[in-house]
This record gives structure tokens, C-alpha cells and sequence, in this order.
């Protein structure tokens, strides 16, 4: 995977955060990642772990499923549900004007200046969004975040307990594959060619387990998730026996 100067200036800021709990003894966490820096940060930190074992280290986005997730550093006398830095903040709309998109959160806070790696997942439902951040912002937000585009807002900071997590619909799917190559699970679970899907995994679109897999035959394995920028994400729930003609059968379930 290159490494752009951004990616270099992400990885030593989350190597300073190890060092300084190892040196420490402290609690320490980078902000959020997307998917592909987690996969940088995970690798660099793998490497750290090689040479020292007195720190323990996880990724931590406020439910199971996040997407966007923090690196949180932990010393052995530390755990993470009592020590993680991070706030919900439930954002509600009047009732009768239009739904509020994602899109219109996410420009809504970046438009008062705070920086994307402040803001973790944005779960948006009938009425609003809960909106997970890192809590130092959490003031901040609650006295000048008052408006989505011209939509007037409600904010109230809640528990992480309390989250609002969306129910998601899924579609299962049954389907035949010549083996459990990466680009031909990713080709039957998002209904794309093998050369579509290839092309998504050599341009770093794909994700298996939360890390950016780029090879074409990187085996997948039952129970893997999977995600494609911009079409969303799967599960391979189950492979089967294979069939006369020496295909495996499979089964995906997609998020729709």
C-alpha cells in the first residue's frame, strides 16, 4: 500500500500515542480513522507490539459495527468501556420538513471548523441522528451546533448506552463461486463482473474484517465481512460443498 504524507504524519501521531502510553502508563487514543487508516495504523501498530508487550491496544467506535473507529492505548491496569474518550450527541428535526441526510450532518459540523477525525459514525433515523464524537467536543457543539443546512436542530448529549443504532434491512443471497478468491466473493456479494470487482479491490475499495485487502486472491473465509466503498457491506454467512461442476456454493447477506 503507498504511503501518501498524510499517511506518514497519521502513523507517527499513532506510534506517539503508543510510545506515550508505554512511557506513560497513561491512557492515550489517536481520533477517528476511516477504514483505510485503520489498515495503515493496525499494521504499523502489529510491528510496535513485535518489540514491546506492555501495552495493549484496540479499535473502538462506540458500538460493534462502527465503520469509523479510534486506537485506543491501553496500560494493563486500564479497560476500555471505563476509560474510551467518547460522547453521543443526539441531534434532533422538527417533525413535517425533510429528512436530513448524512451528507447534511456531516457538512453541517465540518462547516463549523471541526476536523473529520473529531467525528466518528453518524447514525441518522426518522427524527434526527445520534452522532458519535470524541468528548472534548462535546461542549462545543452542544452550545454552537444549531442548524443543518437551514433545518434548526435539537442537541442533547446522551450515554453511549443509549445509542440509537438503525435496524438494517438485508437480503441473503445463494450463489455459486470457482473458489473464494476475494475478487469472486466481492463479484457475487455485490452483483458486479469479476472484472468490476477486481478492478474495486486492486483501487483500494475493499475491505475484509475492517482491513484494506488489495490482492485479487486473498482467500475469503466463512463468517469474513466484507465492504465496497460506495455499495456498502456484507457477510459471507456460509460456504458449502461444492457442486458437479466443482463450483463452491455460498451464501451472502448484504446490507441494503
Amino acid at each position: 500500500m503507498n504511503e501518501s504524507k498524510e499517511d506518514k504524519m497519521l502513523l507517527a501521531g499513532a506510534e506517539d500515542k503508543y510510545q506515550q502510553c508505554s512511557r506513560q502508563y497513561m491512557v492515550t487514543s489517536t481520533g477517528f480513522l476511516d477504514l483505510r487508516q485503520r489498515t495503515l495504523v493496525e499494521g504499523r501498530l502489529r510491528e510496535l507490539s513485535k518489540a514491546s508487550s506492555d501495552v495493549s491496544w484496540a479499535f473502538f467506535g462506540g458500538y460493534e459495527d462502527a465503520e469509523r473507529t479510534i486506537a485506543m492505548f491501553l496500560p494493563d491496569y486500564a479497560s476500555l468501556e471505563e476509560n474510551h474518550p467518547l460522547a453521543v450527541i443526539r441531534a434532533e428535526a422538527p417533525s413535517g420538513g425533510r429528512k436530513l441526510t448524512h451528507r447534511d450532518y456531516l457538512g453541517s459540523l465540518t462547516g463549523l471548523g471541526i476536523k473529520r477525525e473529531m467525528i466518528g459514525d453518524i447514525l441518522t433515523n426518522e427524527t434526527g441522528a445520534d452522532i458519535l464524537i470524541l468528548e472534548e467536543i462535546r461542549d462545543f457543539l452542544l452550545f454552537h451546533y444549531e442548524k443543518a443546512g437551514r433545518t434548526s436542530l435539537k442537541l442533547e448529549s446522551v450515554p453511549l448506552s443509549e445509542l440509537r443504532i438503525p435496524e438494517q434491512k438485508t437480503s441473503m443471497q445463494k450463489d455459486t463461486v470457482a473458489s473464494l478468491r476475494l475478487d469472486n466473493v466481492i463479484a457475487s456479494a455485490f452483483s458486479l463482473s469479476r472484472a468490476k470487482a477486481a478492478e474495486a479491490i486492486r483501487s483500494g475499495l475493499v475491505f475484509v474484517n475492517s482491513m484494506q485487502a488489495e490482492k485479487t486472491d486473498f482467500q475469503v473465509k466463512e463468517g469474513d465481512k466484507l465492504v465496497l466503498r460506495g455499495k456498502g457491506k456484507a457477510f459471507l454467512r456460509e460456504v458449502g460443498q461444492r457442486t458437479r461442476k466443482d463450483r463452491i456454493f455460498i451464501v451472502t447477506e448484504r446490507y441494503l
